[in-house]
């Protein structure tokens, strides 16, 4: 069983397993090297927050461009 917060002091997803590991990931550093538009990157930000778990999957799966881009794509409709 996993369990996934976002930290708002430490602009961080804190990860929790039930064998008792504990993984912060930085969202700043995570975010590094994005290529973002206003709107996605409020997207992302809200992903962080309201779905913790989603976004460390897709930062660790290393697919948070792809997301963004598609993210971006729905602008147009």
């Amino acid at each position: 069983m996993i369990y996934a917060t976002y930290n708002i002091h430490h602009n961080s997803i804190d990860v929790y397993t039930h064998a008792g590991y504990f993984l912060r990931i930085d969202c700043g550093k995570a975010e590094e090297g994005l290529k973002t538009t206003p709107c996605s990157e409020c997207a992302l930000n809200a992903l962080a927050i309201d779905e913790p778990l989603e976004c460390v999957r897709l930062y660790l799966e290393g697919n948070m461009q792809i997301w963004i881009d598609a993210e971006d794509s729905l602008e147009l409709w």
